[in-house]
This record gives C-alpha cells, structure tokens and sequence, in this order.
C-alpha cells in the first residue's frame, strides 16, 4: 500500500509547481514509454527512499483559475477521505485570505496529518510573513519555494515521517489480483456482482487490509483471483458523488493495488475524458489493462462493422499504446462476463512471460539485421545483442548497442510492435532499455 499525499488550496498558490517539484525528478527517469504526460495531476514521488503518490486536486477542475469556494471546498473534502497526508498550500505574499480560513476549517477537523506550506518563500525577508499563519490554527508554517526548490528538503523529511502506513502484509503473491475501474455509472458494481453472484459465502476477506482497499479472494468458474475492491468500503459522502474528477482520485488506490486493470466504458457514451485520465493512471503505473464495453445490450445496431468502429475509435484514442484485449460485455445480461476473466487472467499471464535470451536472439536479431536503426549524423547503429531482464513489474527488456543514443523512439516503438506481433504481449506495457554493449 503506497501512501497518497494530496496538494490543496486555493488556486494561484503554487500547487502544481510544488507537484512538479515533487514528481517531476522521478517523472523525467521513469517514464520511458511515450503518451504517458497525459495529465499533470498524479505522479509518483520518491524522498530517502520512501515512494509515494502524489494529487494535485485542483489539477482536474476543468476552469481552474475562478474556481468558487464551493469547488475548492469539495476538493479539501475528498482530499480529506482519500489522503493519507494534506499539504496545504498557501502564498506568503499574499497573507491570509478568508478562502484560505475556510479550507483551514475542514482541516482542523479532521485526524489526519496536515501539513501547511507557506509558498513562495522566496528570500529571507518573506520569512517574517510566514507567522500570520499560525492564525489557520494548522500548526507550522513550513516554509517553501517550490519554484527554487528552497526549503524543500528539510520539509520532506518531515512529510516523511508522517506516513503511519508501513507496507502491509500483501495478499498471496502467486494469485492475480484484478480492479475494476472506471467512470461513475460505467456499471462497475453491476461487473461485481454479476461476478460474485448471489453465493456472497464463497467471498473471503484478507484480515489486516486497512479500509482502503481489500483484496476479495475468488474461486470460481475454476479461476483464482482477489477482486480489490475499494468502492463497497466508502461511505457514500453526499458532496464527492456528483463530481466525474474523483472517480479518477477514487481509482488511484485500486490501480496501485492491483496486477490487471479492467476499464469499464459505457458503450452508449463512447470515450470521455476521465476515461482517458484513468487509463494514463494506469499507463503510470505500469498495469495490464483489459477494456470492457459495456451496457453492450443497450446498442441497438449490434454487426460485427459495428464493433470493429468502435474499437478501432478506443484504439485511437488510448494510442500509443493500443495492443490490449477489448469485450463487449453487459453486466446486466451477463452476456461475456467470463471472457472479461480469462482475458484478466491471460494479462497478468504475459505480465509474467519470460522470453528464452536466445529465442529472443535469434527472432530479433535477423528482423535488426533487415531494418536498422536509420543512421544519424553519419553513424551506423548496430544492435548485437537482446535479453529480458529478470524480476521486473512487467517484461522489460534491454537491447545492447554501440551508440544507444542515437536509437529514438519510433524505432524503440517498431521493435515494440515486431515483440508483440511474436509473442503474446497482450495487455501489458513492456519496457524496452537501449544499453552500451
């Protein structure tokens, strides 16, 4: 269980630069892969070797800059039930403002760590604003420019140190654990249950899973999995249900925990945006991914010409990245539910393949041999040797070259393409690393 940090307050204060500062260090090293910028909102952070995940809650309203209190005060609350630490953020040019005392509030009251960032400390003198602060009644103020990086050290040692979760015990490790995700009214519940059926019996919960996710063990149908299920455990809070951007904070937990993500769409609303943002969540964290059209029951004109459109529109949208296993299903009618499992299971299946370094070899090396990596600046890039690196999250493999950084990206995609098209790849991002031989 990773430990979730949300950034709150109001806007123009400096949230999205502290989240880039957080994130963007790592950011830059982990993302090889292309089409993973897509929103600016979640990222990984990494401080003494802790890691943990980051929120910038004002990032997903749509018109950001003239947010009303209204917003920002649903933004504070749902950062308040998902995070594990707040950092609230405010501006010491600026002083205290009657927003600001409205988020600092709903902060008092609640139980978890907050931490209060005085932004923009940018030279000494602004220091001497920072006391006025104490009248949020939030503790210290903690002194920052995210835009320098002053300041900021010493205030992650003590972000640090908030984090109360140690890494629990994880379930069974040789057993897919599969989450369904995906807009509000996608029919994620009717999935689970259409599941689970009326024999509740057979469910077992794991002890020791804190209330933000459990891990619902199944044996059924002759498969073997744990559903992790964050949605059974919430209250339904009456100000976060209305709001498209929080099912994609609601998500962030489920995705971490799991092997296989199964994206709900709802055939009879095609791709929207926040389709496209859980996806990249899941792109970041490196999950397969198994697409389920769903309320496929509803579509009135259902041929085969039908679906290829529609497919081939989610590949376009969710490109570049587009070799995933895609089922029209209906949770209502049951009609493919299985098949939304095998493909589940065939995912975490080709997350663990293990290609022989010399059936790698002797496929890849001929194909480099016919289609080289265009030359550059005069240069000849010769590629000798594949192998798959051993105990990673997802097949990674590292192609060893005289002059690896001249290799870019279209060519690192067509050996990509070439790896999928002979062995079974489906549904899991694979790494591909250009080395010096």
């Amino acid at each position: 269980m990773g430990n979730l940090v949300a950034i709150v307050g109001r806007p123009n204060v400096g949230k999205s630069t502290l989240f880039n500062r957080l994130t963007q260090t790592r950011q830059a090293i982990v993302n090889e892969q292309a089409g993973t910028t897509r929103d600016r909102q979640y990222g990984k952070a990494e401080w003494l070797g802790r890691e943990f995940s980051v929120v910038d809650t004002g990032g997903w309203v749509v018109n950001s800059d003239d947010v009303f209190e209204e917003e920002i005060r649903k933004q504070v609350l749902m950062a308040v039930d998902e995070a594990d630490v707040i950092l609230f953020v405010v501006d010491v040019m600026n002083g205290v403002t009657d927003l600001d005392m409205q988020v600092a509030s709903i902060l008092r009251r609640t139980v978890k760590p907050v931490l209060l960032v005085a932004n923009k400390t940018d030279n000494n003198e602004l220091r001497y604003n920072a006391p006025e602060f104490y009248s949020l009644g939030l503790g210290d103020p903690h002194c920052i420019s995210a835009a320098t990086g002053s300041g900021t050290g010493d205030f992650l040692d003590l972000l640090i140190s908030k984090f109360t979760k140690k890494v629990e015990e994880e379930a069974d490790e040789d057993i897919p654990r599969f989450a369904v995700v995906g807009r509000p009214n996608a029919g994620k519940s009717s999935l689970v249950n259409a599941l689970i059926g009326e024999d509740r019996n057979i469910v077992t919960d794991i002890a020791g899973t804190t209330r933000d996710s459990i891990y619902t063990r199944y044996n059924k149908f002759g498969f073997d999995f744990y559903l992790v299920d964050t949605a059974g455990i919430r209250k339904k809070n009456k100000v976060s249900e209305d709001l498209e951007y929080y099912s994609v904070i609601r998500s962030i937990r489920s995705i971490e925990n799991a092997d296989v993500c199964i994206l709900m769409l709802d055939a009879t609303r095609g791709i929207e945006s926040q389709d496209l943002n859980i996806f990249s969540l899941i792109q970041k964290n490196a999950k397969g991914i198994v697409v389920v059209v769903n309320k496929w029951d509803l579509v009135q004109d259902k041929t085969v010409k039908v679906m290829n459109t529609f497919e081939n529109a989610i590949r376009d949208r969710l490109a570049p990245f587009v070799d995933f296993p895609i089922i029209f299903a209906s949770a209502l009618t049951k009609q493919r539910i299985l098949k939304v499992l095998e493909e589940a299971r065939d995912v975490y299946r080709n997350r663990h393949t293990r290609i022989p370094t010399a059936r790698l070899n002797e496929e890849m090396l001929p194909l480099i041999e016919a289609y080289p990596p265009p030359s550059t600046k005069g240069k000849y890039i010769k590629i000798k040797y594949v192998t798959q690196l051993p105990n990673t999250q997802v097949p990674s493999f590292v192609y060893f070259a005289n002059l690896p950084q001249y290799v870019k990206e279209p060519y690192r995609r067509f050996l990509e393409n070439k790896m999928r098209e002979k062995w079974s790849l489906k549904g899991t991002p694979i790494n591909i690393y250009i080395r010096q031989k």
